[in-house]
């Protein structure tokens, strides 16, 4: 509808599918200065009127992000009347309250932002100002795309790759204006702003289903790519490893005494494998944390702990608070980050990319292995650059390493089993994840996989804690999926077996993660799923492949949608 008669509108709750049928029946007027926004519901219910944007006379925001002192701000805009039940839109009413007082949309911008507690990206037009575009980001990713006599703002890339690769970084408290002369970013107090330029090394083609149903299911079929281009170039001349981007001195490396790694979700169980493998190549104290957890507790660090951040995105709030945190007390910090230009490697002090290219399902699949394959690099190269491990010995590792994308396609080739097994247990209510040393963090995140996208119960457990209380929930038929250590670590392999084997005992139905040729399993297991011979440290890479095929081809079955499960969003921005 026609707002001051120059603002045009169209928003719907639900899938976007909603607006586009909105749209064709009601087409917006051509412009060439347009803002709009998918958000999840926080404050009020998922419906119209809560969507964005949000419009106040001659104003429309969009904003992403949470506003922490709303209530005290409505209440000093009086007699404002409210169309929604969101934080946003009281912005949208302090926009107008600036502009109407004579300022430009920046200024208006500079004012309202200064009024605003929380995390916020905010993007303005003005009804009375058409050929501009403000906007402002505390804690919220925002980029700004440069294109061909256009120009984007998005809060990733993806959104604006189908114009434009060139790209610019936006950092903490700026404020950008994009008119048809160009860009200008300035602070939040008014001086000009130093931006950085960079180029994204992957195209639209790379962000598109390429016949797949689902962009999950691509991703997970991307996985042995995604592995070998995170690994290209880790060698230099002499054969020893090398982490180009990390910028940090063997000298401050030596001196570490203890390493933390905080992360949330699927990346804290990569944190998980991590530790096994860090600790045990080099012999530094790893301890692992959950983001949303760490400066909560008080956590003793100091300038000899080295603190490890891993985020698909680079912007996930609660492991950006937690760098800042670590960084107020002068411990050294390394991100493991996908998304080059975002936040959480322009915060720390080095960096580890991944090359997974766009992960666009909202269920973390190729970034979670490739997130391991960067902990193994991270920790061999602690290894070498503190003598820990001679020369051969990383070569041999690296050269596994290398193989592991032949080993994850094997496993995606044999992708039938696994969708028998969907298929037979679309029903299950609960499933159940069992695993020991690494396989402890790969049962972790089966489970996570399959509540992000089939909404039954489902856990992890660590093997052996089984008679300390998970054993109560075996009944008859219930599925349970154990992973099994590889031949060789025959003590943990043998307590893992004869898991299984008290689990079936009791009816439980046992699909089991284990070698092809490991009889002993195969006598205890309804159904095997077989894994390649690769070492224990390196086994989450081919367990998790059959973990994630089953969730997406669960999730199907049921008639779910798999890239966009329900109350999920790919990234969290928020606290």
């Amino acid at each position: 509808m026609p707002v001051e008669g120059a603002i045009e509108w169209r928003k719907r709750a639900g899938k976007i599918s909603n607006l586009e049928e909105e749209i064709a029946a009601r087409p917006l007027p051509p412009t060439s200065v347009a803002i709009g926004h998918t958000r999840w519901a926080t404050h009020g219910a998922p419906t119209d009127q809560n969507s964005h944007p949000h419009v106040a006379g001659r104003v429309a925001i969009v904003h992403n992000g949470i506003i922490e002192n709303h209530d005290q701000l409505r209440a000093e805009l009086g007699e404002v009347e409210f169309a929604s039940e969101t934080d946003s839109e009281v912005a949208a009413h302090l926009m107008l309250r600036e502009v109407e007082s004579g300022k430009g949309l920046v200024d208006a911008m500079r004012a309202v932002v200064a009024k605003l507690e929380g995390a916020f990206t905010l993007v303005a037009v003005d009804a009375q100002d058409p050929d501009r575009i403000v906007a402002a980001r505390r804690n919220s990713p925002l980029v700004v795309g440069v294109g061909s006599n256009e120009y984007f703002l998005a809060s990733d890339v993806a959104a604006f790759i189908a114009y434009t690769r060139d790209a610019i970084e936006l950092g903490q408290d700026q404020i950008v204006e994009l008119t048809r002369d160009g860009v200008n970013v300035t602070t939040f107090d008014g001086a000009p702003a130093e931006t950085k330029s960079f180029h994204v090394d992957w195209d639209l083609e790379a962000a598109q289903k390429q016949g797949f149903d689902w962009y999950m299911r691509k991703e997970i079929f991307e996985q042995p790519k995604a592995v070998s281009d995170t690994l290209l170039g880790r060698l230099n001349d002499k054969g020893e490893l090398q982490l180009d981007e990390l910028r940090m001195s063997p000298e401050l490396l030596r001196r570490v005494n203890k390493i933390v790694i905080v992360a949330c979700g699927t990346a804290f169980y990569a944190g998980l494998v991590a530790k096994y493998a860090i600790e045990h190549w080099t012999r530094i104290p790893c301890e692992v944390e959950l983001a949303s957890e760490f400066r909560y507790r008080d956590p003793i660090i100091d300038p000899m702990t080295l603190v490890v951040t891993i985020s698909q995105s680079g912007e996930t709030a609660d492991t950006l608070m937690a760098i800042r945190h670590a960084r107020e007390q002068h411990a050294k910090v390394i991100a493991i980050c996908n998304t080059n230009g975002a936040t959480i490697p322009r915060e720390s002090d080095a960096v580890i990319y991944t090359h997974a290219g766009p992960e666009i399902g909202v269920a973390s699949t190729k970034g979670f292995t490739t997130q391991l394959v960067a902990c193994y690099l991270l920790g061999l190269y602690l290894a070498q650059v503190r003598g820990m491990k001679y020369g051969d010995e990383i070569a041999a590792l690296l050269a596994e390493l290398e193989r592991m994308p032949e080993a994850i396609q094997k496993m995606l080739d044999a992708k039938s089993t696994v969708y028998d097994l969907a298929e037979e247990l679309v029903d299950a209510t609960s499933v159940l994840f069992l695993g020991r040393h690494v396989g402890y963090p790969s049962a972790l995140e089966g489970a996570l996989k399959l509540k992000e996208l089939a909404y039954i119960h489902a856990e992890g457990f660590a093997a052996g804690e089984l008679k300390h209380g998970p054993i109560a929930l075996i009944s008859q038929d219930l599925p349970v999926f154990v992973v099994v250590p590889p031949k060789g670590r025959d003590q943990l392999r043998d307590k893992v077996i004869s898991n299984i084997a008290e689990v079936r005992a009791r009816g439980a139905r046992t699909i089991v993660l284990a070698e092809a040729d490991d009889e002993e399993a195969r006598a205890v297991t309804d159904t095997l799923i077989e894994l390649p011979k690769v070492s224990t440290l390196l086994q989450p890479m081919v367990a998790i492949i059959p973990l994630q095929l089953f969730a997406c081809e669960l999730a199907t079955v049921k008639g779910h949608d798999v890239d966009q499960p329900r109350n999920l969003a790919k990234s969290v921005t928020v606290e």
